[in-house]
């Protein structure tokens, strides 16, 4: 009885012992296969160092920005504390909780509108979407030639289905947006604006053309603001006899004299420059020997996996 019982249970077993991984017979499988993993490992190696050697090289170009806050935030904050209800019955908003001038431009710079605007007025269409990469030695940018004719001066790609030979705005939208980046760090609050580019001189020049025209376009709209609300703000204050509202125009009539006077002085009007952009002397990418490692990786994994599956179906 005993010795059936014995028999059963190393039936029972025998199956999952079947199946269990044996670590020798897996690793004299891979022994036995070491020349395919090595052959096409190294087939892998060497097409990532090709591609890695056939990327062209990007540099990036930063400015490191502190967000000017010297307008008249302060003040209307305590404005708002102090005449906040008579503002609200009086519908005016004095832009309690409202975000400040940095965030909002630094929005705006990652806007498809502003994109547009400032690729337009530069004329960067072709620097932006037809180059390829840079001639050191003559300090001049390569253009695809199969995407732009620089002797005619005309697109010559071929476009995509629904789209034409000329990149449309959000084509050109999206390339610019991989090549910018605007962060600001939490601790110290600095914005730091990046371009990446073919050209290092080219970066250099985004950068400082981006704080320039974000400044000048913040500088236009706190001033047609201002004005706007001088003149809202100087009806009510004639159509009111209530001495507390008048009270309150006057000083807010005052704080907007203010926020005009300081926008006009400054140039830097939102942004101040606390490291101007360099032209960049060393590559930001690619990060050729990341390329590399992974190429040998991805072909060991491939190799390896291409011998299990062998010996599996030989086993079956």
């Amino acid at each position: 009885m005993k010795s059936e019982n014995n028999q059963q249970l190393n039936q029972t077993q025998l199956p999952y012992h079947e199946d269990e991984i044996d670590l020798r017979e897996l690793f004299s499988i891979l022994w036995k296969g070491k020349w395919v993993i090595i052959g096409v490992t190294f087939i892998f190696a060497i097409a990532s160092v090709g591609y890695a050697l056939y990327l062209p090289n990007e540099y990036k170009a930063t400015a490191v920005l502190q967000p000017n806050e010297s307008g008249s935030g302060g003040k209307l904050a305590s404005l708002a504390g102090q005449f906040g209800g008579l503002a609200s019955m009086a519908g005016i908003n004095l832009g309690a909780g409202e975000s400040s001038d940095a965030v909002i431009a630094m929005e705006i710079m990652k806007s498809w509108g502003f994109a547009e605007e400032f690729i337009n007025k530069h004329n960067i269409a072709v620097e932006l979407f037809a180059a390829k990469g840079w001639d050191q030695s003559k300090k001049k940018l390569i253009i695809d030639d199969d995407l732009y004719n620089e002797a005619t001066e005309t697109w010559v790609r071929e476009a995509p289905k629904g789209k034409t030979v000329e990149p449309s705005s959000w084509e050109l939208f999206e390339e610019f947006k991989e090549r910018l980046s605007i962060s600001q760090d939490k601790d110290t609050g600095l914005v730091s604006v990046s371009v990446t580019h073919y050209s290092p001189e080219i970066a250099k020049e985004w950068v400082d053309m981006l704080t320039e025209d974000i400044n000048k376009l913040m500088k236009d709209r706190a001033l047609e603001e201002a004005n706007q609300n001088i003149q809202y703000l100087e009806e009510q204050f004639k159509s009111t006899s209530y001495a507390e509202l008048r009270a309150m125009f006057s000083e807010l009539i005052q704080e907007q004299h203010k926020s005009k006077m300081l926008a006009q002085v400054s140039d830097e009007y939102v942004f101040k420059a606390v490291s101007v952009a360099k032209v960049p002397e060393e590559k930001d990418k690619p990060k050729r020997s990341i390329i590399v490692i992974l190429g040998i990786l991805l072909g060991s994994i491939f190799s390896t996996l291409i011998i299990m599956l062998k010996a599996f179906y030989q086993k079956d």
